[in-house]
């Protein structure tokens, strides 16, 4: 639902103004912002070509109306033609967030900068129609604020909304912003969708939103299925014994387009695959890129193994090198997945264990490499639950985490053939996307001690099973002594 700013009560706009109309020490010589429109994930990045009013200025401030931070799951922020992301504080209220940047190097004053903030919004769009029948094309409504907000003013600003698709079915005429332009409000040229440029753009001000600021919607046709991985369970399991590295994942997939309206035909659905006309709400396989180097993969569902699938291997890279290769797993559900529709399903591989596993001689510190998810395209993970475990004996254990989590357990993991059990570490994330497929580092140690612990505990209780088959062997339970034969 769009942020109506009419609405907000007097003393929040007054909040609101105290803070985003700072010291004016940048001035904004144009804001491009481009969004790029999808399913479950929208990618916005905004260009602010800036300039400094004052010597030693240092920190640039961007500013997020909540309706978009609340959609807001990644942020980046870099400078135009640069790799190396730049640090940020956020802070936030119920109205808005606020990021203030660091730059590379102070300012002085005249000199210009182009600052970059990219953020990845997830669950922005809904269908509309919201009920589509089997055969039926797939629209979408994406809804953002027209202006961008800004502490700083703004002599050009201009927002292109991109679809995959030129079919956009319309989309929001702004109204009452003459003053800021004067050419059309908005534009459509091909599968891009422009408002602006708006010209000479004040400090935002509550007089400002409650003049000019106000929704725009646009509806657009999408041609592939609008999918969400409700819940992703991952455990990832280390033995030192087997060299080995067992991950699962227990995902419930659900497709978030139109639901189907009336009853779904098999015969309809083959004839749409033979003629290679399917739906675009229709998810009928999907394409994983898993770890080079698996084996003994395997995929089944709450009936049983599921046969349709094909598994191509990736040989594992020379340890040290990059890893440009994925192994391509190729899988297809037993029923096509339609609008509203869920698949609940287990996904499992073993690894060799020097494939995510490096140890350092002097210190004796295992590192391990875990990825957080297995990306899906196109897809947001709404809820993960990731679990490590290490061998058993485990000490000095420590993690680095690439982003913070919703929470963090460490427990006690116990399995057969243990005597006091593994360490484990628990994380839980909401709202992932390809962004966060990135690695958790655990360092940790293992004495000898431990590493024979296991074989120590199955001798032991062999020698004991047959210790006490001999004592039993040799003990007379007997109610009476037997007779002697004479």
């Amino acid at each position: 639902m769009s942020l109506k700013w009419a609405s907000v009560p007097l003393f929040l706009l007054v909040s609101v103004t105290s803070v985003l109309c700072a010291k004016e020490s940048f001035e904004n010589t144009a804001i491009v912002r481009t969004v790029e429109l999808g399913g479950s994930v929208v990618h916005v990045t905004t260009t602010y070509a800036v300039r400094s009013l004052e010597n030693n200025a240092k920190v640039y401030t961007v500013a997020l109306s909540k309706h978009d931070r609340d959609l807001t799951s990644h942020v980046e922020v870099r400078l135009k033609g640069q790799d190396k992301v730049l640090q940020f504080k956020e802070k936030s209220n119920k109205d808005y967030s606020q990021f203030d940047v660091t730059l590379p190097k102070t300012l002085s004053a005249n000199k210009t900068l182009n600052i970059v903030f990219e953020n990845i919004q997830t669950h922005a769009t809904k269908p509309w129609p919201e009920t589509a029948e089997q055969r039926d094309d797939q629209a979408l409504k994406y809804t953002t604020d027209l202006f961008v907000l800004s502490p700083y003013s703004t002599l050009v600003q201009r927002t292109k909304v991109r679809s995959l698709s030129p079919r956009i079915i319309s989309y929001t005429e702004p109204k009452g912003v003459e003053v800021f332009t004067g050419d059309a409000a908005a534009t459509k040229s091909g599968a891009n969708v422009v408002y602006g440029p708006y010209k000479d753009i004040p400090v935002t001000t509550s007089d400002f939103i409650s003049r000019y600021q106000q929704p725009v919607t646009v509806h657009y046709h999408h041609d592939q299925p609008v999918l969400e991985v409700r819940k992703l369970k991952r455990a990832v399991e280390v033995s030192h014994w087997g060299a080995n590295i067992n991950t699962q994942d227990d995902i419930t997939l659900h497709n978030a387009g139109p639901k189907l309206k009336g009853h779904f035909s098999r015969l309809e659905h083959q004839m749409q695959a033979y003629m290679k006309q399917s739906a675009p709400h229709v998810l009928p396989a999907l394409t994983l890129g898993l770890p080079p180097g698996i084996r003994d993969a395997y995929y089944y569902d709450t009936i049983g193994n599921v046969s349709t699938s094909k598994l191509r291997v990736a040989p594992l890279p020379p340890k040290g090198a990059q890893r440009t290769q994925y192994s391509v797993l190729e899988l297809r559900p037993r029923y096509p997945l339609l609008g509203g529709w869920n698949y609940s399903f287990t996904l499992g591989w073993d690894a060799p264990l020097e494939s995510a596993v490096s140890y350092d001689k002097k210190t004796g510190i295992y590192t391990l490499a875990v990825p957080i998810m297995t990306a899906i395209p196109g897809a947001v993970v709404t809820e993960e639950e990731l679990q490590i475990i290490l061998p058993e004996g485990a000490t000095d254990v420590d993690f680095v985490t690439p982003f913070p989590g919703l929470s963090t357990v460490r427990g006690t993991h116990v399995t057969f053939l243990d005597t006091v059990g593994r360490p484990s570490i628990t994380l839980r994330y909401k709202d992932l996307t390809v962004k966060h497929a990135q690695d958790i580092y655990v360092t940790y140690k293992v004495s000898t001690l431990a590493h024979i612990r296991k074989a120590l505990a199955v001798a032991t209780a062999v020698f004991l099973f047959f210790a006490l088959g001999g004592i039993a062997r040799r003990l007379d339970l007997s109610i009476s002594p037997k007779k002697k034969v004479q």
